[in-house]
């Protein structure tokens, strides 16, 4: 389970999150809204220690994450807005494989974790390209496999589908299905909230550092527009 309570953190004398308190269940699909500068980005990073509260707290799992930022981050798989901020190798299979090794699997465990994950975004006929001569909408759909090949607890994905065509869309959205049936946290942060309405199990909008609206779908429409956000 995710937990934060009264969470501030400031950015000089802005006040970027203000009090914010959010618990997330496990299993629980939950997407992130707002407009630009609400603190959607802010309020993720502090989920695997990247931020640190000015004031309240962060825990995964009953474990506070300034504390125990190793642990947090094997906990909460982390997809950045900008994919090209993820990668750590110069091919697709090196860099998907690198989180795997470094928990010490097993060679064939490793094997079987990238060949799911690069077919979950439909990019395992790229296991051996340079990542460096992908597009970017391939190149998105890689940091989402790496997050996805960690096979974390709670996966966070800060506007994942940015460069991603409808097929390529849908196909990672039918994982995070599945991922969420079988028991894991997905948190979208997003402004394009087509295909997510049907599947969320909550919205949550943010609006100057404070939560504006925490409820189901279904209640979240009108709310949605007065906060000049689309709902799909």
């Amino acid at each position: 389970m995710i937990t934060v309570r009264d969470l501030t953190h400031r950015r000089g004398e802005t006040t970027a999150l203000d009090g914010i308190s959010l618990r997330i269940k496990n299993g629980e699909f939950v997407v992130i809204a707002g407009p630009n500068g609400s603190g959607k980005t802010t309020l993720v990073r502090h989920l695997n220690g990247l931020l640190e509260p000015d004031d309240g707290s962060v825990s995964i799992d009953n474990l506070s994450v300034p504390e125990n930022p190793v642990a947090a981050r094997t906990s909460v798989g982390m997809v950045f807005q900008n994919p090209r901020d993820c990668f750590v190798a110069a091919t697709v299979e090196a860099d998907v494989a690198f989180g795997p090794e470094n928990l010490g699997l097993g060679r064939s465990e490793i094997d079987r974790r990238v060949t799911a994950a690069l077919k979950a975004v439909e990019m395992d006929a790229h296991r051996q390209s340079r990542i460096d001569r992908l597009s970017g909408g391939q190149q998105a759909r890689i940091a989402i496999a790496g997050a996805l090949a960690m096979e974390p607890a709670h996966l966070v994905l800060d506007e994942p589908f940015s460069g991603l065509d409808w097929p390529s869309r849908q196909a990672v959205l039918e994982r995070l299905d599945a991922l969420s049936a079988d028991g894991t946290s997905v948190v979208i942060v997003t402004h394009d909230l087509g295909g997510l309405f049907e599947r969320a199990d909550r919205i949550v909008a943010l609006s100057a550092g404070t939560i504006a609206f925490d409820g189901t779908p279904e209640r979240a429409a009108e709310q949605l527009e007065s906060l000049g956000i689309r709902p799909c």
